[in-house]
Protein backbone atom coordinates (compact mmCIF):
# COMPACT_ATOMS: atom_id res chain seq x y z
CA UNK A 1 0.00 0.00 0.00
CA UNK A 2 1.28 3.35 -0.73
CA UNK A 3 1.24 5.98 1.66
CA UNK A 4 -0.21 9.21 0.42
CA UNK A 5 -1.74 12.93 1.30
CA UNK A 6 -3.65 13.97 -1.72
CA UNK A 7 -5.44 17.39 -1.43
CA UNK A 8 -9.00 17.64 -3.07
CA UNK A 9 -8.18 19.93 -5.31
CA UNK A 10 -4.50 18.66 -6.64
CA UNK A 11 -5.68 18.34 -10.70
CA UNK A 12 -7.34 21.84 -10.40
CA UNK A 13 -4.33 23.73 -8.74
CA UNK A 14 -2.44 24.60 -11.50
CA UNK A 15 0.36 27.66 -12.22
CA UNK A 16 2.25 29.45 -14.67
CA UNK A 17 6.09 27.64 -14.94
CA UNK A 18 6.99 31.25 -15.73
CA UNK A 19 5.24 33.39 -13.18
CA UNK A 20 6.38 31.27 -9.73
CA UNK A 21 5.07 33.49 -7.09
CA UNK A 22 1.61 35.03 -8.90
CA UNK A 23 -0.99 34.33 -6.34
CA UNK A 24 -2.78 30.90 -7.08
CA UNK A 25 -5.08 30.50 -4.32
CA UNK A 26 -6.30 32.66 -1.38
CA UNK A 27 -3.19 32.42 1.18
CA UNK A 28 -5.15 30.57 3.80
CA UNK A 29 -6.03 28.23 1.59
CA UNK A 30 -2.15 27.60 0.60
CA UNK A 31 -1.50 27.70 4.56
CA UNK A 32 -4.49 24.89 4.89
CA UNK A 33 -3.03 22.12 2.51
CA UNK A 34 0.36 21.99 3.80
CA UNK A 35 -0.59 21.95 7.12
CA UNK A 36 -2.38 18.94 6.19
CA UNK A 37 0.45 17.48 3.82
CA UNK A 38 2.75 18.05 7.28
CA UNK A 39 0.56 16.47 9.41
CA UNK A 40 0.17 13.28 7.12
CA UNK A 41 4.43 13.30 7.50
CA UNK A 42 3.84 13.68 11.36
CA UNK A 43 1.26 10.62 11.34
CA UNK A 44 4.14 8.49 9.12
CA UNK A 45 7.09 9.16 11.99
CA UNK A 46 8.99 11.16 9.02
CA UNK A 47 8.62 14.59 10.82
CA UNK A 48 8.79 15.16 14.93
CA UNK A 49 6.36 18.24 14.40
CA UNK A 50 4.58 20.46 12.57
CA UNK A 51 5.80 23.83 13.44
CA UNK A 52 7.43 26.23 11.38
CA UNK A 53 7.87 30.01 11.28
CA UNK A 54 5.29 31.35 8.68
CA UNK A 55 6.40 34.87 8.60
CA UNK A 56 10.08 33.80 7.90
CA UNK A 57 8.60 32.13 5.34
CA UNK A 58 6.57 34.80 3.52
CA UNK A 59 10.10 36.77 4.03
CA UNK A 60 11.86 34.40 2.40
CA UNK A 61 9.50 34.20 -0.30
CA UNK A 62 9.82 38.01 -0.69
CA UNK A 63 13.13 37.71 -0.79
CA UNK A 64 14.16 35.04 -3.09
CA UNK A 65 11.09 36.88 -5.65
CA UNK A 66 12.92 40.46 -5.62
CA UNK A 67 16.23 39.12 -5.76
CA UNK A 68 16.21 35.90 -8.41
CA UNK A 69 16.45 35.50 -11.86
CA UNK A 70 14.24 32.13 -12.66
CA UNK A 71 13.37 31.73 -16.37
CA UNK A 72 10.70 29.28 -15.46
CA UNK A 73 9.86 26.60 -12.58
CA UNK A 74 7.63 23.84 -11.97
CA UNK A 75 7.58 24.41 -8.42
CA UNK A 76 4.83 26.01 -7.46
CA UNK A 77 3.90 28.13 -4.39
CA UNK A 78 2.66 25.07 -2.42
CA UNK A 79 5.18 23.27 -2.96
CA UNK A 80 7.66 25.92 -2.51
CA UNK A 81 6.30 26.34 1.36
CA UNK A 82 5.73 22.56 1.51
CA UNK A 83 9.87 22.19 0.81
CA UNK A 84 10.80 24.66 3.39
CA UNK A 85 8.47 24.37 6.15
CA UNK A 86 10.36 20.23 5.62
CA UNK A 87 13.77 21.81 5.76
CA UNK A 88 12.68 24.23 8.72
CA UNK A 89 11.26 21.57 10.66
CA UNK A 90 14.17 19.13 10.24
CA UNK A 91 16.52 21.81 10.15
CA UNK A 92 19.22 19.14 8.43
CA UNK A 93 23.19 20.11 9.14
CA UNK A 94 24.22 18.87 6.05
CA UNK A 95 21.68 19.32 3.29
CA UNK A 96 22.31 18.56 -0.63
CA UNK A 97 20.20 18.67 -3.67
CA UNK A 98 20.59 17.39 -6.50
CA UNK A 99 19.30 19.31 -9.94
CA UNK A 100 18.64 22.95 -8.66
CA UNK A 101 18.67 24.43 -12.58
CA UNK A 102 18.75 28.37 -11.54
CA UNK A 103 18.97 27.57 -7.81
CA UNK A 104 15.10 27.64 -6.77
CA UNK A 105 15.22 24.57 -5.97
CA UNK A 106 18.13 24.63 -3.71
CA UNK A 107 16.68 27.96 -2.32
CA UNK A 108 13.47 26.56 -1.26
CA UNK A 109 15.12 23.97 1.17
CA UNK A 110 18.32 26.19 1.87
CA UNK A 111 16.05 29.12 2.36
CA UNK A 112 15.56 27.34 6.27
CA UNK A 113 19.39 28.25 6.45
CA UNK A 114 19.88 31.22 4.93
CA UNK A 115 18.57 34.88 4.18
CA UNK A 116 15.50 36.60 5.44
CA UNK A 117 14.18 32.75 5.76
CA UNK A 118 16.52 31.94 8.35
CA UNK A 119 15.54 30.09 11.35
CA UNK A 120 18.55 27.39 12.17
CA UNK A 121 22.18 27.00 11.11
CA UNK A 122 23.22 24.80 8.99
CA UNK A 123 26.64 23.11 8.39
CA UNK A 124 26.88 22.27 4.67
CA UNK A 125 24.42 23.49 1.89
CA UNK A 126 25.39 22.11 -1.32
CA UNK A 127 23.35 22.16 -4.29
CA UNK A 128 24.68 20.45 -7.57
CA UNK A 129 23.99 21.49 -11.07
CA UNK A 130 25.15 19.30 -14.43
CA UNK A 131 24.78 22.40 -16.72
CA UNK A 132 27.69 24.27 -16.03
CA UNK A 133 25.53 27.96 -17.40
CA UNK A 134 22.70 26.98 -15.05
CA UNK A 135 25.09 26.51 -12.02
CA UNK A 136 26.47 29.99 -12.78
CA UNK A 137 22.88 31.52 -12.58
CA UNK A 138 22.40 29.23 -9.90
CA UNK A 139 25.93 30.65 -8.02
CA UNK A 140 24.59 34.24 -8.72
CA UNK A 141 21.17 33.76 -7.49
CA UNK A 142 21.96 32.61 -4.15
CA UNK A 143 24.68 35.12 -3.67
CA UNK A 144 22.49 37.89 -4.39
CA UNK A 145 20.79 36.86 -1.27
CA UNK A 146 23.74 35.14 1.05
CA UNK A 147 27.58 35.20 0.95
CA UNK A 148 27.05 32.28 3.53
CA UNK A 149 30.31 30.11 3.27
CA UNK A 150 27.98 27.15 3.93
CA UNK A 151 26.63 27.50 0.65
CA UNK A 152 28.24 25.26 -1.90
CA UNK A 153 27.01 25.32 -5.74
CA UNK A 154 28.44 23.00 -7.92
CA UNK A 155 28.99 22.31 -11.57
CA UNK A 156 28.95 18.51 -12.10
CA UNK A 157 27.32 15.17 -12.70
CA UNK A 158 25.35 14.37 -8.93
CA UNK A 159 25.99 10.74 -9.25
CA UNK A 160 29.65 11.70 -9.34
CA UNK A 161 29.61 14.25 -6.64
CA UNK A 162 27.36 11.86 -3.85
CA UNK A 163 29.70 8.79 -4.88
CA UNK A 164 32.57 10.86 -3.62
CA UNK A 165 31.03 12.63 -0.91
CA UNK A 166 32.75 13.07 2.19
CA UNK A 167 29.99 13.76 5.11
CA UNK A 168 26.83 12.28 6.41
CA UNK A 169 23.97 13.84 4.88
CA UNK A 170 20.88 14.82 6.33
CA UNK A 171 18.46 15.87 4.15
CA UNK A 172 18.57 14.78 0.03
CA UNK A 173 16.56 16.67 -2.49
CA UNK A 174 16.05 14.96 -6.06
CA UNK A 175 14.83 16.68 -9.29
CA UNK A 176 17.57 16.25 -11.74
CA UNK A 177 17.38 14.67 -15.20
CA UNK A 178 19.39 12.23 -17.12
CA UNK A 179 20.49 11.82 -20.05
CA UNK A 180 18.18 9.97 -22.89
CA UNK A 181 15.64 8.33 -22.50
CA UNK A 182 16.21 8.06 -18.61
CA UNK A 183 14.80 11.24 -17.38
CA UNK A 184 14.22 11.47 -13.71
CA UNK A 185 14.95 7.60 -13.42
CA UNK A 186 18.27 8.90 -12.67
CA UNK A 187 17.22 9.66 -9.05
CA UNK A 188 17.71 6.17 -8.00
CA UNK A 189 21.18 6.29 -8.99
CA UNK A 190 21.52 9.49 -7.64
CA UNK A 191 20.49 7.93 -4.20
CA UNK A 192 22.62 4.76 -4.74
CA UNK A 193 25.43 7.22 -4.74
CA UNK A 194 24.88 8.83 -1.97
CA UNK A 195 22.93 5.96 0.43
CA UNK A 196 25.89 4.95 2.58
CA UNK A 197 26.40 8.76 3.37
CA UNK A 198 22.95 8.80 4.59
CA UNK A 199 22.44 8.02 8.42
CA UNK A 200 19.20 6.26 9.47
CA UNK A 201 16.73 9.16 9.80
CA UNK A 202 17.85 11.17 7.01
CA UNK A 203 15.47 12.34 4.78
CA UNK A 204 14.64 12.34 0.92
CA UNK A 205 12.66 14.59 -0.86
CA UNK A 206 12.03 13.96 -5.27
CA UNK A 207 10.03 15.90 -6.78
CA UNK A 208 7.61 14.89 -9.64
CA UNK A 209 6.22 11.94 -7.96
CA UNK A 210 2.82 12.58 -9.94
CA UNK A 211 3.39 13.61 -13.40
CA UNK A 212 6.45 11.99 -13.87
CA UNK A 213 5.72 8.87 -11.73
CA UNK A 214 6.70 6.15 -14.95
CA UNK A 215 10.08 7.59 -15.27
CA UNK A 216 10.34 7.05 -11.48
CA UNK A 217 9.06 3.53 -10.98
CA UNK A 218 12.08 2.39 -10.30
CA UNK A 219 13.14 4.62 -7.91
CA UNK A 220 9.40 4.61 -6.04
CA UNK A 221 9.77 1.03 -5.80
CA UNK A 222 13.01 1.37 -4.17
CA UNK A 223 11.91 3.63 -1.49
CA UNK A 224 8.41 2.26 -1.08
CA UNK A 225 10.07 -1.09 0.09
CA UNK A 226 10.76 -0.98 3.83
CA UNK A 227 13.41 -2.68 4.31
CA UNK A 228 15.39 0.34 2.61
CA UNK A 229 13.16 2.93 3.79
CA UNK A 230 11.33 2.89 7.25
CA UNK A 231 8.75 4.97 5.69
CA UNK A 232 7.60 7.27 2.35
CA UNK A 233 4.43 9.12 1.26
CA UNK A 234 3.22 10.30 -1.71
CA UNK A 235 2.53 14.17 -1.05
CA UNK A 236 0.04 15.26 -3.83
CA UNK A 237 -0.65 18.91 -3.35
CA UNK A 238 -0.33 20.13 -6.89
CA UNK A 239 0.32 18.04 -10.59
CA UNK A 240 3.89 17.87 -9.88
CA UNK A 241 3.89 16.11 -6.04
CA UNK A 242 6.81 15.22 -3.85
CA UNK A 243 7.59 11.56 -2.53
CA UNK A 244 9.21 12.15 0.85
CA UNK A 245 11.14 8.69 2.36
CA UNK A 246 12.55 8.60 5.36
CA UNK A 247 15.66 6.13 5.59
Amino acid sequence: MVLEYRSPDWDRYVMNYREPFKQIEPLEQEIRVVDEALAALKHAGILPHTDYDREKFLAHRKEVAEKFEIPWTAITPRMHRLIYAINAILQPKVMVAAGIFCGFTFICNAGAAVGQGKCYDAKRLVGIEIKPEEAARAERNVRSLTDDPTVEIIAADAVEVLANFDDTIDLLYLDADGAGKNGKGVYLDILLAAWDKLRSGSVILAHNSVNLAHQLKHYLEFVRNPQNCRASVNVVIDGEGLEVSMK
